[in-house]
């Protein structure tokens, strides 16, 4: 036992921010090594195109340049990155550069590296490609068309995967519904997170070894370094891996792992250390994509009263020009499969595939944000065009609070929550009762909305579930590792894995371990970037999927609860009293008796003055902990399991303003009510809710990825892509409701990633402020600038002719 556990949901300030806020963090970008050279890749200016040849002799003798490499070269050099994708998608060849074709506009074909980061610029100029431009596919719907391009000759087809996940009778719903409502089509759109941190790695090669170490900021050291390792032709072992801080991610620095190889390969070829520093314009342009999806052909059967029985759709997902690590996005969304609602009929035909964009990967809410998009959309689709009012509609369908933990259709177990508490709690903070008589047009013209959304947030996956998409694959679980110690000085060290990117890891696990240990959390030494030579990584360690705050703070609490033991056992050999009545406390092991050690003396007994340490103990003070989430394998036929372990939700209230004469929206008011269940760091848990609207709202008003029928696309900077600055948010009135996780090792459930809120919820509120003021339109976007709105109120007959009711 300890004397207090007094740290666990305090609002300390983040330990982080000690050394960060004074500019005194490492980013890659600070890594320096003496006869460094600068990568810079050639990419090219075609979506779709044939490579007749690369000469890069004129590159080659700028002064300056040390070396070049081309898509030939690499591939004689590294064998492809192995394909999750099942059948012929597997077949599927991918590179670090484009070796015969290049696949979206921005995909590298070649590689030069000099003495400073401009020359490496100019020299790239110099590099003669030429191409045989061909066709481009820009449009999913049109991927399985029998004159739609093939992408990859080598697959001969551009579907990724294509299943059918069916749970419950949804023919039955349908057929006994009172209305049936059907939804021709709805899209939720392209974007993705935009770090203050672009991309970059320094790679080196020890010669005599064979070893190369990458310090990186790739948030999925696990994945990246088998993907690496495996094309390089090495053993994992030989690829020593290092991130330090990290300047976001949000899910698109997990896929940067073609230009790490890239940099290994001229770091071995050169035979010095190679440093890449993304542009901005290439972190647009080229880095990895929030994958676009199409619903079509919505069904959805409601009973008169309002009871939701069931939906149907059609949905494709288009990512991009290779798959990486796809199919995995065509399956998550079977984690939030009825989103908050008692659901229990649904059907989903999914079907993935390429297109010649910008490969996609994670974007805050991975999958899921995109299927709670549309499970949103239904609910207030159904409210407007049956007449139900949008706040009764939910509290009617909500899973009741005394219903869980809740086996959804899919065999998800959601582990605890009070959906309509936090939504009462949203109204009231909300003044919701004030400004729903507002609704409509107002005195100065302009147009109020209300709009509600609801979100879970998935956290900690068992990675099984990519078997629901490719059965062969040796994947399932979850782990992740910790490894605490009593150093020589006394002084506790903890070791994570976990190569966070702003989250706070430092200073939660900090607040767990002091708790357990008797100590503060100033006491203890954090070392949270990722390290392969530490020990304290698993394979799939990162922040992905929300799952620190189950499996990096289970590591830690169980690696802390080790170390505590052992402590108490050398403390109780040499003061002669029972270890379990030994008391930590104050960085001091207190024996009944009222004798003590200091954790610097029981240190020295084991590591320096070890002449007095008991011979018959086996006690290092140095422990080791892996944690391992309880799951088992999802049923693939049925394609039914529990996929995570803890679901997060958040409600979400907005009240709008909208310009008739422009379409611009103000925001006047917005409310975030979450449920993580404990809150170990408060003050962290509102920044993560800052940060995860932050990018909802972006991407519901300001940021969408747009091409032309070419390819090219038309937002790559900041003036056509625009992301929110402080001067752009609203101000943000949040609220919380705690319903601990019965799962969670210290009841805490991952809650990052319900950004996704924000877009449903503005969504909701245009078509609320349409409606109220007579105009019969339907928000079928998730995107919602000045111009689609403006088209709405002046055009809205088109938008409803996607909406048919048959009512019985």
């Amino acid at each position: 036992m300890t004397a207090t556990e007094a740290w666990t949901g305090q609002r300390l300030k983040r330990k982080e921010d000690r050394r960060l806020l004074k500019g005194q963090g490492k980013f890659v970008d600070d890594v320096k090594r003496y006869g460094m050279g600068y990568l810079h890749f050639v990419r090219s200016p075609y979506a779709h195109a044939r490579i007749v040849s690369v000469d890069v002799s004129q590159a080659e003798a700028l002064p300056g340049v040390y070396g070049t490499l081309t898509g030939r070269e690499a591939a004689d050099l590294t064998d492809p990155y192995w394909q999750v994708a099942p059948g012929d998608a597997s077949a599927i060849t991918e590179y670090c550069l484009a070796v015969d074709k290049a696949c979206w506009a921005g995909h590298p074909v070649a590689a030069v590296v000099a003495a400073t980061r401009e020359i490496a610029c100019d020299a790239a100029e110099l590099v003669e490609v030429e191409y045989e431009p061909l066709d481009p596919l820009m449009d999913a719907r049109k991927a399985t068309e029998n004159d739609a391009p093939i992408v990859h000759e080598d697959a001969g087809t551009n579907v990724v995967l294509s299943a059918l996940f069916d749970y419950g009778d949804v023919d039955a719903a349908l057929r006994d519904a009172d209305h049936v409502l059907r939804i021709s089509e709805l899209y939720f759109h392209r974007f993705s997170s935009t770090p203050l941190e672009c991309s970059g790695s320094v790679a080196e090669f020890d010669a005599g070894t064979g070893e190369f170490t990458v310090t990186c900021n790739l948030h999925g050291p696990g994945p990246s370094i088998t993907w690496i390792s495996g094309a390089l032709r090495v053993p994992a072992a030989k690829l020593h891996l290092i991130t330090g801080d990290i300047g976001g991610g949000f899910g698109n620095k997990l896929t940067g792992y073609t230009y790490v190889t890239a940099a290994c390969l001229l770091a071995r070829k050169l035979g010095r250390p190679v440093k890449w520093t993304e542009w901005r314009t290439e972190q647009q342009t080229a880095n990895a994509h929030g994958a676009d999806r199409w619903f079509q052909d919505i069904e959805v059967a409601v009973a008169k009263d309002g009871t939701l029985l069931g939906f149907s759709a059609k949905a494709i997902d288009d990512v991009g020009a290779f798959p990486r690590y796809e199919p995995t996005g065509a399956v998550l969304w079977t984690q939030v499969t009825p989103g908050c609602y008692l659901w229990r009929n649904i059907r989903v035909d999914m079907r993935q595939v390429i297109t010649n964009k910008t490969p996609s990967s994670a974007n805050r809410g991975y999958s899921r944000m995109q299927h709670l998009w549309l499970t949103e959309r239904i609910i207030d689709i159904v409210s407007h065009e049956l007449g139900f009012d949008p706040v009764e509609i939910r509290k009617r369908n909500y899973i009741p609070a005394t219903d869980f933990p809740y086996e959804t259709p899919s065999g998800g177990i959601y582990d605890s929550g009070d959906y309509t508490q936090s939504l009462d709690i949203a109204l009231e903070l909300a003044d919701y009762d004030r400004f729903r008589t507002q609704r409509g047009i107002r005195n100065n013209g302009k147009l109020l909305g209300i709009g509600i959304g609801s979100t879970l947030d998935s956290g900690t996956q068992n990675y099984a579930q990519v078997r629901l998409a490719n059965p062969h694959i040796p994947v399932s679980g979850n782990n992740q590792v910790a490894t605490i110690k009593l150093d020589l000085s006394g002084e506790v060290v903890l070791s994570l894995g976990s190569a966070p990117q702003g989250q706070g890891h430092e200073t939660t696990a900090a607040q767990v371990a002091a708790d357990i240990l008797g100590v503060t959390p100033d006491d203890v030494v954090v070392h949270s970037g990722h390290d392969s030579r530490r020990n304290t990584h698993a394979g799939w360690s990162g922040t992905n999927a929300s799952q620190f705050a189950v499996t990096g703070l289970g590591a830690t609490k169980g690696a802390a609860e080790k170390l505590a033991a052992e402590i108490r056992l050398l403390a109780g050999a040499v003061l002669g009293a029972p270890a379990a009545e030994i008391v930590l406390a104050k960085g001091a092991a207190l024996a009944p008796h009222g004798g003590s050690l200091t954790f610097f003396e029981l240190a020295s007994l084991v590591n320096v003055d070890n002449l007095d340490y008991p011979a018959d103990l086996d006690v290092t003070l140095n422990c080791r902990y892996v944690y391992r989430p309880p799951f088992t394998l999802p049923d693939v036929e049925r394609k039914f399991g529990n996929l995570t372990l803890t679901y997060a939700s958040q409600v979400h209230l907005a009240v709008i303003e909208i310009d008739p004469d422009t379409g611009a929206i103000e925001i006047l008011r917005y409310v975030a009510v979450d449920d993580c269940g404990v809150r170990v760091n408060p003050m962290i848990v509102e920044g993560q809710v800052h940060g995860a609207l932050a990018h909802g709202l972006g991407a519901a008003l300001t940021e969408s990825y747009e091409y032309d029928e070419h390819g090219q696309l038309l937002t790559s900077n900041f003036y056509q892509y625009h992301v929110p600055t402080a001067l752009d948010m609203p101000d943000l009135h949040t609220g919380e409701v705690v319903t601990p996780s019965p799962f969670g090792p210290v009841g805490a459930k991952g809650m990052g990633e319900g950004g996704g809120a924000g877009l449903h919820t503005i969504s909701a509120a245009v078509q609320d402020a349409l409606r109220a003021a007579g105009i019969r339109a339907v928000v079928y976007e998730s995107f919602n600038d000045p111009q689609r709105v403006w088209s709405l109120i002046h055009e809205p007959e088109a938008s409803q002719r996607r909406v048919i009711v048959e009512s019985r």
